[in-house]
């Protein structure tokens, strides 16, 4: 399956996830994405140092996303919570959850009729699968 069909079908797919994209664990290439889901490379790298950090427990980007927000796609979600390898984020009743899998981190968006719990395991369940197969 091609990176583009994960983000179609398993992600945006599934009802629960409205805009998505897969890019690079280094945060410095996007693989796969909606159309006008546009993220900004430096908001890539933040999000690959965040991931990156939450294996450690915490770190600078973290408390700094935590403190001021996190910008995806040049809109500003806030913190609510980083777990090992994966983060939640959200905007008054929308929301993003990101979960890295061996190569690659998986950003999904949710709209307002969206519930949270289940957008974010539809990110978390595709990242398990891929990690999984060896990605």
């Amino acid at each position: 399956m091609s990176w583009q069909a994960y983000v179609d079908s398993s992600l945006v797919g599934s009802g629960h996830i409205d805009k998505a994209c897969i890019v690079s664990i280094a945060g410095d290439s996007v693989w796969a994405t909606t159309s006008g889901f546009d993220l900004k490379p430096a908001e890539l790298k933040t999000i690959a140092t965040i991931i990156e950090e939450s294996s450690k427990g915490s770190g600078p980007a973290s408390d700094k996303a935590f403190a001021e927000g996190l910008f995806i796609a040049g809109e500003r979600y806030v913190v609510a919570r980083i777990d090992e390898g994966s983060l939640y984020a959200r905007q008054g009743k929308i929301g993003v959850c990101i979960a890295k899998s061996k190569q690659a981190i998986l950003i999904g968006h949710h709209p307002e009729h969206a519930q949270a719990g289940n957008a974010t395991q539809t990110v978390q369940a595709l990242a398990d699968y891929l990690v999984g197969v060896g990605y």
